[in-house]
This record gives C-alpha cells, sequence and structure tokens, in this order.
C-alpha cells in the first residue's frame, strides 16, 4: 500500500529560528514528523516503532513543496522517500508496531 503527499514548511515554522541564520533548512526530525503523520493519513493508521535506517541527502528548504511517498510493503516495515522534484531530500525505513504492541500502547 502506498501513502503520499505534498507538503511545505513555511518561513514562519518556529522550528526555523536559528537553524540556520541566513541560510534556514527544515531540520531533519520536523521531516521525520511529516513523514509518521503521512503514514497516519491511511485509513487502518499503524503505530510507529522505530526509524532504523534514515538517509538525508539533500537540505529543505522553507516553502519548498515536498512529495512524502510511504511504501508499506509489510506488516511490519514500510519505506519512504522525500522529494523536491527529482531531488532527493530523505529516504528511509520505518519500523512498525504489531497490531497487540500497537493496542498495548493505547493502553
Amino acid at each position: 500500500m502506498t501513502h503520499e503527499r505534498t507538503v511545505s514548511i513555511g518561513h514562519d515554522h518556529p522550528s526555523l529560528a536559528g537553524h540556520f541564520p541566513g541560510h534556514p533548512v527544515v531540520p531533519g526530525v520536523v521531516l521525520l514528523g511529516e513523514v509518521i503523520e503521512t503514514l497516519r493519513h491511511s485509513a487502518a493508521a499503524p503505530s510507529v516503532r522505530g526509524l532504523p535506517m534514515v538517509k538525508f541527502s539533500s537540505p529543505l528548504k522553507p516553502g519548498e513543496a515536498v512529495t512524502i511517498c510511504v511504501d508499506q510493503d509489510e506488516v511490519a516495515l514500510a519505506s519512504f522517500s522525500c522529494r523536491v522534484g527529482t531531488r532527493l531530500i530523505a529516504s528511509g525505513v520505518i519500523e512498525l508496531a504489531s497490531g497487540t504492541a500497537a493496542q498495548m500502547e493505547g493502553a
């Protein structure tokens, strides 16, 4: 199952203050939050256990439209990529909690 959405982090996002003055770059943790949010928009929103592999390939500047694609190939794993046009921004793997573990997290 593939989940895709396009987002833009505005110039006024609070994480950009000081990251980096004169040359703002969207922090990786903000982008990863958007990746997880993309996965949570699915009908059967799984719980995320971890991000065992993440690679940042290019900086994301405020205001750039980034397309996030999450491919949930297996029950326990999903892969993702973030692109601005054809430029790869980030990619990696998301480890998903099993149904039982996800239910325990909510308890």
